[in-house]
């Protein structure tokens, strides 16, 4: 980031004028993705991406958020993720959720063959295609980008494509092609912007936060997992809300909207004007498959319909791939079955935030064979 030249005589002056242009900036993007709420999906993801990137194409900004910042926005994010595994709802819905696990595998596959099209087609490398075209968890996808050795502006591209595509047509679909919803209705509990985390002892939840951030990070460097900050803290997180070992952590509010932001600003900050014109050669493939597999996610959307007896609207709404929070919204307005629908997609969710980096493991690591082979 350019600092004025008054404060580059001192090193903490320096570091002092850089941490208050930082807090200022976030501000300033937390309160346009709030105003943008009402017009755009995932706003406090898409905006500071957008602005980012218009700040590192004109040159205005040149460096990325602090490292130490960065990671613990993805730890806090795993925390959030894993609390998406909803132990009392997957058991309202236990015994339709076998269907739902097959087809979330098949659904896998299905993003897999869209990763090959992309890679075959447009050119990107393997790991990129992979967390591009997984359907489900765009901000884990993004976020990870870094430490599995993706693209993270061609994951963004991509992900972000899917999910306008699908929040501009699922309410389309459900007002205009599928009969009226008469199943459980419910609308999400939200809290005011100036809760932190989700329950009334917000000093309490904020430190069960932070200790498992921290402990999940430390276990996922442990265990050698993937982006460790991320999926560490998505493991712990969710062994803790399956368990019901403690309530009230999970980030909302002011402190969730921060956490988007970062995210969508630290990959913004990744893009330069010769960058953006590169990513037209992306649109048509990338277009192509997102259509792709979400027509192939109605279909077998329909299929569980016809096997399960469940309303057309309820399975399509569980297995439309990605945009878990658009989805839960769309759900609650249009009566559907919020218990069934959020179960399945935090399964998916969670597998897809799992599976992804061990396939671009398995991936790379039959690259290298074969590279040493040969």
């Amino acid at each position: 980031m350019r600092i004025p030249p008054r404060f580059r005589s001192s090193g903490i002056a320096s570091r002092g004028a850089s941490v208050v242009v930082w807090a200022v900036m976030l501000s300033i993007m937390v309160v346009a993705g709030e105003l943008g709420e009402p017009i755009l999906p995932s706003p406090h993801m898409l905006i500071p991406l957008l602005l980012g990137l218009v700040m590192a194409v004109t040159g205005l900004v040149r460096d990325r958020p602090p490292v130490p910042l960065n990671r613990a926005s993805q730890a806090l994010l795993g925390v959030l993720m894993g609390t998406y595994l909803n132990a009392p709802a997957l058991s309202q819905v236990a015994g339709s959720i076998a269907p739902f696990i097959v087809v979330t595998l098949i659904t896998l596959l299905i993003c897999q063959g869209a990763a090959w099209a992309m890679v075959r087609f447009s050119g990107v490398d393997r790991a990129t295609a992979t967390l591009g075209m997984i359907a489900g968890g765009s901000a884990a996808a993004v976020a990870a980008a870094g430490d599995l050795h993706a693209d993270g502006r061609q994951v963004a591209f991509m992900q972000y494509l899917r999910l306008g595509l699908i929040v501009a047509s699922t309410p389309l679909l459900l007002q205009v092609i599928l009969p009226p919803q008469t199943g459980q209705a419910g609308e999400p509990v939200t809290a005011g912007p100036w809760h932190l985390v989700h329950g009334h002892d917000q000093a309490l939840g904020l430190i069960i936060l932070a200790a498992i951030a921290a402990l999940g990070a430390l276990l996922g460097h442990r265990l050698k997992l993937p982006s460790p900050a991320l999926m560490g803290a998505m493991l712990l997180s969710a062994a803790v809300t399956v368990t019901g070992s403690a309530h009230g952590f999970v980030p909302d509010g002011m402190l969730r909207s921060l956490l988007f932001t970062m995210i969508g600003l630290d990959v913004g900050l990744r893009f330069s004007r010769q960058y953006v014109k590169s990513l037209r050669r992306l649109l048509p493939t990338a277009l192509a498959c997102t259509i792709a597999v979400s027509a192939a996610c109605a279909a077998l959307a329909w299929l569980l319909a016809a096997i399960t007896r469940i309303p057309f609207g309820d399975t399509y709404l569980a297995t439309t791939p990605g945009g878990i929070n658009a989805v839960l919204a769309t759900a609650s307005s249009a009566h559907a079955n919020l218990p069934l629908i959020s179960s399945v997609q935090g399964l998916r969710l969670f597998e897809m935030a799992f599976m992804a980096p061990l396939l671009i493991r398995i991936t790379h690591g039959k690259r290298d064979g074969a590279r040493r082979r040969a």
